[in-house]
C-alpha cells in the first residue's frame, strides 16, 4: 500500500493538525496516538531530541482541547470540580489539577488558565467528551456557561534552552511570563497570541495559544527565525523521551480512571487545605492514612534494551507492579521506566527485576526526575 493510501485511511480514522501538509512537506512521518495523527518524527528523532536539549525543539500540539468557563459562580463551581485550590489565583496565573470521580480515581488532568472573566481548561482533547460529560453531570444549579473553543484554538509549543531567546525574536518587547503556567498576550505579526510558561521537556518552554487560522502563518515564522537558534521541529518520538526522562506522566499510559490521584504521585495538583471538592473524602482518607498502596516511580534498567508497557515488575521473586512506559535515555546512556511498584520496595535505590519478553532484567527504582536541569518543571504531558 502506498504511503498517500496509509494516509487517507488514517486521515478517515483519526483527527489532524491543521498543520499536517506543512509537516509533511518538512519530511514528517506520522503516527496515531489518542485518535489524533501526529508526527512521528522528521526524519531523525535523535536530533530532535538533541535541540530540546541544547538549542530549541518545535512542537505541534494541536492534540490539546480547550474549554472556557464563564459566569458569576466559574470560581465556586471549579472548586468544587478540581483537585487543586484556585482561590489564590489572578489573572493571568495558572495552576495544574486533576477531575476527580467520587472514589478519587483521576477522570482527567487538566491545566487550568486564568483569565479576565473566565476560566480556561487545557487538556488533551481525547478527554474532551468525558471531561464534559463530567463537568455537566454536576453542572444544576451554578452560573456557568462552558463554551468549546478547541475548534477555534490551537497550540505549539517552543522547549529548550533558547526558547525564550526565539520567542523574543517575535514578539519583540512584550513581557514573557516566567512562572509555571503564568501566561500573556504577545503579538505575532498582528496575531493575538496567549503565550503560557510550560514545560513538557524539563527545559524551559513556552506554549502558545493561537487562533487556528493563524497556524501555518506562526508555525512558518517559527521555521525561519528559529534556523539562527539551530531549532528543530520535534516528533512524538522524541518528545516521549523526553518527558519520562522528566518524570512526567501521561494520562492514558501511566495513569487512567483507574488509579487514586495519589497513585500517580502528582502532588502539585492538590491542595489539602482547600475544603470539599469531588473525590476530597478519599484523598484526606489516604493522606490520614499515610500512604497508597502502589505508587508510579522512576526505574532505571540494566542492559541497553528498554522495557515493553505491562512487563511484571518483581522483587524477592514476588510480582510487585507493572511498567507503563520505557524509553532508552541519551542523557543517562540507559533504559529507563515508569512503572508501579507496591509500598514495600518504592524507596529510591530498591533493587528489582524486570520480566522483559521472559527474561528477568535487573532494576532499580530511581528519583524523578531522571534528568535534573536547572529549572525543574510542574507541568503535565
Amino acid at each position: 500500500m502506498s504511503t498517500d493510501a496509509v494516509d487517507v485511511i488514517f486521515g478517515l480514522m483519526a483527527k489532524q493538525s491543521t498543520l499536517s501538509t506543512f509537516h509533511k512537506s518538512n519530511g514528517a512521518e506520522f503516527v496515531e496516538r489518542d485518535a489524533w495523527l501526529l508526527p512521528a518524527h522528521f526524519g531523525n528523532s535523535a536530533a530532535e531530541y538533541a535541540a530540546v536539549r541544547s538549542a530549541v525543539g518545535l512542537m505541534d500540539l494541536s492534540y490539546r482541547g480547550l474549554l472556557q468557563l464563564t459566569g458569576p459562580d466559574r470560581l465556586s463551581f471549579l472548586q468544587g470540580m478540581l483537585s487543586n485550590d484556585l482561590r489564590a489565583l489572578k489573572p493571568f496565573a495558572g495552576q495544574y489539577a486533576t477531575l476527580l470521580s467520587q472514589q478519587g480515581k483521576v477522570i482527567a488532568d487538566v491545566r487550568v488558565l486564568c483569565a479576565m472573566n473566565s476560566f480556561y481548561l487545557d487538556f488533551l482533547e481525547s478527554l474532551k467528551e468525558k471531561i464534559l460529560a463530567h463537568l455537566n453531570r454536576y453542572l444544576v444549579a451554578d452560573e456557568v456557561e462552558i463554551a468549546d473553543r478547541s475548534t477555534e484554538y490551537a497550540t505549539l509549543s517552543v522547549q529548550g534552552p533558547q526558547s525564550e531567546a526565539l520567542l523574543r525574536k517575535l514578539v519583540g518587547q512584550a513581557e514573557l511570563p516566567a512562572h509555571s503556567l503564568q501566561h500573556a498576550m504577545v503579538n505575532v505579526d498582528a496575531t493575538a497570541i496567549c503565550a503560557v510558561y510550560a514545560s513538557h521537556t524539563g527545559e524551559t518552554g513556552f506554549d502558545l495559544i493561537a487562533p487556528i487560522a493563524s497556524l501555518p502563518n506562526i508555525a512558518q515564522r517559527l521555521t525561519e527565525t528559529g534556523k539562527q537558534f539551530s531549532a528543530a521541529w520535534v516528533g512524538e518520538e522524541a518528545q516521549n523521551i523526553l518527558r519520562i526522562e522528566a518524570g512526567i506522566p501521561r494520562y492514558g499510559v501511566d495513569f487512567t480512571e483507574d488509579n487514586l490521584l495519589l497513585e500517580v504521585g502528582l502532588d502539585h495538583a492538590v491542595s489539602f487545605t482547600k475544603g470539599c471538592y469531588l473525590g476530597q473524602e478519599v484523598v484526606e482518607r489516604i493522606r490520614s492514612r499515610g500512604h497508597v498502596n502502589k505508587k508510579l516511580v522512576g526505574i532505571t534498567l540494566e542492559g541497553q534494551e528498554s522495557a515493553s508497557p505491562r512487563d511484571v515488575i518483581v522483587f524477592v521473586d514476588k510480582p510487585v507492579g507493572t511498567i507503563t512506559s520505557s524509553v532508552h535515555s541519551p542523557a543517562l546512556g540507559k533504559p529507563i521506566a515508569l512503572g508501579y511498584v507496591n509500598k514495600d520496595c518504592w524507596n529510591p535505590d530498591t533493587s528489582l527485576t524486570v520480566n522483559h519478553n521472559g527474561i528477568l532484567v535487573g532494576a532499580r527504582v530511581t528519583d524523578l526526575p531522571f534528568v535534573r536541569l536547572q529549572k525543574e518543571t510542574v507541568s503535565s504531558s
